[in-house]
């Protein structure tokens, strides 16, 4: 109460908020989705651009398409072309949408089964009709309907078989659809025969088309892609072992860095390697491959790289484990590890040289015997390790001192390097198996040999 006797009420000060309107509310609302769909459209065309820079074979792989397109659609929009094929036409244009791959191996590989399986169901389709229509018309339905059942079946149950569903997969998805397709239609058709005729020929016009397309304009070949992928792995394989080891004996885990780390993909490219190896198969023979090119050997090369890559993932493992070795232990074995695992990269580059280059090397025996001999350095070094159980004096070691002035680090000190020693010597061994696969693939593929004289050297002597 005021001094004169009159009351007074405080009153906060606040603002008056007013609302939005519920008109204003769904503009807003609606305003922030639309940039959120730009931003999205932003990032898109950020992605495909990457892609395109990257690797522009994509967009010419895009490019062959839409002329392999272009050309099959003449079939359909000139009158000679149409009257020629029926109006079947668009089983071609549907064929070349199917059938047209990125790589040509697996252009040719679609393109064959599905001409083959289209062939080969369409005559069992005209047979089995035949049958039925000499059967009476009693036995006739029951007769396509069984042959549909059986046959489905069988081919249903035969892309359980490994071989059949690595290379015919698609081609008995095409011979089911197509047997049941003529079956079906040859039960109310009359003229199956024309059908059948009209069929194949669309397909082998989209197939032809697919396949010169694939193979005359900027060809990726997977045969290539399958080459140049192992001795990239040989190259990523060297450099995650010293990458390793190099990490391990740095002084601090500040310094460490994740340059070790191709082995992953190393790892992860099994199912790349067989579907190319795969497709691989069906190309003809082109720049260095020969016909009958070894494709399936890369497999076992690409296997052997694996099972070293293996080793190469526990020592990164080991790299940051919670249990070290002592620092003056790490820093004696130092000198022997980085030589051991410096050998046995120079052997993984000297492979990978060998098959870059198709040529048969003569320093990879002379890197294998660097490799064992550097093996047998080292595991004299730790032999000596463990059983003098590295006496040393109180000044290196930081531990009390004996009454002798010297101090015994514990046996147990010393088990982080023996799991070192033995990874590395794993390791080896199956750099050596390695080296027997390459070996192999050179001999079945003819590699040259190393500085060997030319033809006309030959002929000049």
């Amino acid at each position: 109460m005021a001094s004169n006797g009159e009351w007074k009420v405080n009153v906060p000060d606040e603002t008056l908020v007013i609302e939005p309107t519920v008109s204003k509310r769904m503009y807003i609302q609606l305003q922030g989705k639309i940039l959120k769909s730009l931003k999205r459209i932003g990032n898109f065309w950020v992605k495909a651009k990457n892609i395109a820079t990257s690797d522009p074979r994509k967009v010419i792989h895009g490019v062959k398409v839409g002329m392999a397109l272009s050309l099959v659609s003449l079939f359909y929009y000139m009158r000679p072309l149409y009257d020629g094929v029926g109006g079947n036409a668009m089983w071609a244009v549907m064929t070349v949408v199917v059938a047209f791959e990125y790589s040509v191996g697996a252009t040719i590989a679609k393109s064959f089964n599905r001409a083959s399986a289209t062939i080969l169901a369409g005559s069992i389709g005209v047979g089995v009709h035949w049958i039925a229509n000499q059967c009476g018309e009693e036995l006739e339905p029951v007769i396509l309907q069984a042959s549909v059942t059986i046959l489905a079946a069988v081919a249903t149950f035969s892309r359980f078989i490994p071989s059949v569903k690595a290379r015919f997969d698609y081609g008995v998805m095409i011979f089911i659809l197509t047997f049941s397709f003529v079956s079906v239609s040859g039960y109310r058709v009359e003229k199956l025969l024309e059908l059948a005729r009209n069929r194949v020929s669309t397909i082998a016009i989209g197939t032809s088309i697919c396949i010169f397309t694939s193979m005359l304009f900027y060809p990726v070949w997977a045969g290539n892609e399958l080459h140049n992928l192992v001795y990239k792995n040989l190259e990523r394989l060297a450099d995650s072992l010293d990458g390793c080891v190099t990490e391990y004996f740095k002084d601090s885990k500040e310094d460490r860095g994740r340059k070790h780390e191709g082995y992953k993909f190393v790892l992860n490219s099994k199912a790349g390697e067989e579907v190319m190896a795969n497709m691989a198969r069906w190309e003809p023979p082109h720049g260095r491959f020969k016909f009958r090119h070894p494709w399936k050997q890369y497999l076992k090369v690409g296997a052997t790289m694996r099972s070293c890559a293996y080793c190469i993932e526990t020592l990164s493992g080991f790299i940051n484990s919670e249990v070290q070795a002592p620092e003056l232990l790490k820093k004696h074995m130092k000198e022997v590890c980085m030589t051991l695992s410096s050998s046995s990269s120079n052997v993984l580059k000297e492979l990978a040289t060998t098959t870059k280059t198709m040529t048969k090397s003569t320093k990879t025996h002379l890197f294998v015997q660097e490799m064992n001999f550097a093996v047998q350095s080292f595991k004299n070094a730790f032999k000596d390790l463990s059983k003098q159980a590295l006496l040393l004096t109180e000044h290196e070691a930081g531990e009390e001192k004996s009454t002798e002035g010297t101090k015994t680090i514990p046996i147990m000190a010393i088990f982080p390097i023996a799991t070192m020693a033995t990874l590395l010597i794993e390791i080896t061994e199956r750099v050596e198996s390695i080296v027997t696969e390459v070996e192999n693939m050179a001999a079945q593929a003819e590699f040259e040999t190393e500085n060997k004289p030319s033809k006309r050297d030959q002929d000049l002597k």
